[in-house]
């Protein structure tokens, strides 16, 4: 690989998304349910409204319980739902 390969794909996974949630569900076999809170100013009114999505991330060692708070980032797709994977724990 040259130079300029190695420097393109460094770029590359600059632009990855991550996030930091809470497990809301660890009962599968390899992943997480990760549940994120967005604080976004209402479009029409103003007010601070809070915005809940779930992201289902891959979990390799099943480390993650119900409660941790965990930073995820995007990934490949790894399965039909999956395209997430759990980087660290940040607090058990």
């Amino acid at each position: 690989m040259t130079e300029n390969q190695s420097a393109a794909t460094e770029a590359a996974r600059a632009l990855r998304k991550t996030r930091v949630g809470q497990v809301v569900s660890s009962k599968m076999n390899k992943t997480a349910v990760i549940e994120t809170v967005t604080r976004v100013p209402h479009a029409k009114f103003g007010k601070i409204v809070k915005q809940v999505k779930k992201f289902h991330a891959h979990d390799e060692e099943n480390k993650a319980q119900v409660g941790d708070t965990v930073r995820i980032m995007e990934t490949r797709p790894i399965s039909k739902l999956k395209c997430w994977r759990i980087v660290e724990i940040l607090k058990h």
